[in-house]
């Protein structure tokens, strides 16, 4: 816990047993408790927050390097037939 042994711990707590008193030392941990599951909450909001928009970051690179289909309006594949009326080009075959 933070580099500091059991005896660095209780050497501490004395120290903030005779500055505060006994009164109000339950009062000041109480205080940092809330302080550190505040603290804790909007980590992990923060951590949502980030996650969610690398995904959307993620989607849209994935989105924008992905080839086009179809370049027609109405996203269909044409056919032989229709490729060649919209070109005007017309194949003679010799049987």
């Amino acid at each position: 816990m933070f580099g500091l042994g059991m005896q660095e711990l209780i050497v501490i707590f004395v120290i903030a047993l005779l500055v505060f008193g006994p009164k109000k030392l339950p009062d000041l941990a109480r205080a940092l408790g809330r302080g550190v599951a505040e603290f804790k909450r909007a980590s992990e909001e923060l951590k949502e927050g980030l996650t969610a928009e690398l995904s959307v970051e993620d989607e849209k690179a994935n989105a924008s390097t992905r080839p086009q289909q179809y370049a027609s309006k109405d996203a269909t594949p044409q056919t032989a037939e229709q490729q060649e009326k919209s070109t005007g080009a017309h194949e003679t075959r010799n049987v």
